[in-house]
């Protein structure tokens, strides 16, 4: 591992570099934070995909990319004098002091949730109006009904075991069925919200990630349908000319591979 003195040599390193690039190569010039936008999230997507598959080479590739990118927005704000890299290491300083009273003040805490409710009241304090403010609006639905009911729980407002949030499931679905049986589309997918909110609620308490769980079933999925349609050209056959039970047998080989 690189010292202190390394890294921070590294850092200053890649100020230069962005300062340079900045100045010099025509594409960087023209970027504005509004073009990087997608870029980043592109990127951070990207890191997602790598901490999922556990490809440590590949995370710290895409926290570089990623690095690279707060360092750009950073030259940008400094070139309209509105933050610069220091502000921005400064700020989140601050916030992590500030939001740790139980390290840098006199605050005690007993676990790891003490912890999060001081977090969201401190929150609050800061001049926050809701707890549920600091939600993207832009996140993409499932991740957001999990940090929705991250927050909430942060002050208080919970289940107090997963057998109740276990049969509040139930009663979800129950309803659901109700609906269909009735056939209103817009019923329908009302009660199909709350059964998939319900359930993000259930992986809370099962101390599970619902989009690392989705996304870890979207790659096995992917996996044994290509493995599907490798057997099936293997027979110099499509898909559509294969019977479900003969789709079956490979799909079953998949699992086991």
């Amino acid at each position: 591992m690189n010292t202190r003195s390394e890294q921070l040599a590294a850092f200053d390193r890649l100020l230069t570099i962005m300062d340079e690039l900045r100045a010099q190569c025509p594409w960087d010039k023209k970027q504005t934070i509004q073009t990087l936008r997608h870029l980043t999230i592109e990127e951070t997507y990207e890191l997602g995909d790598a901490i999922l598959d556990n490809d440590l080479d590949e995370v710290k590739k895409e926290l570089g990319d990623l690095l690279l990118h707060i360092v750009f927005y950073a030259k940008i704000g400094s070139e309209t004098q509105d933050f610069d890299i220091a502000d921005v290491a400064n700020g989140i300083c601050e916030k992590l002091i500030n939001r740790h009273p139980h390290i840098y003040g006199d605050v005690k805490v007993e676990n790891e949730e003490e912890v999060k409710q001081n977090w969201e009241n401190i929150k609050l304090k800061e001049g926050k109006k809701s707890v549920l403010e600091g939600v993207p609006n832009s996140l993409p639905a499932l991740v957001k009904a999990n940090r929705i009911q991250e927050k909430v729980a942060g002050v208080g407002f919970d289940w107090e075991h997963p057998e109740q949030v276990f049969e509040k499931l139930k009663e979800e679905l129950g309803e659901l069925q109700d609906e269909v049986k009735h056939q209103n589309a817009d019923k329908m997918e009302s009660e199909f919200g709350d059964v998939l909110f319900s359930m993000v609620n259930y992986a809370r308490f099962l101390k599970i990630n619902p989009e690392n769980a989705l996304e870890r079933t979207n790659k096995k999925f992917i996996g044994r349908f290509q493995y599907l349609e490798k057997k099936a050209k293997e027979l110099g056959m499509s898909l559509k000319e294969m019977t479900l039970a003969e789709m079956d047998v490979f799909w079953e080989e998949a699992k086991m591979q």
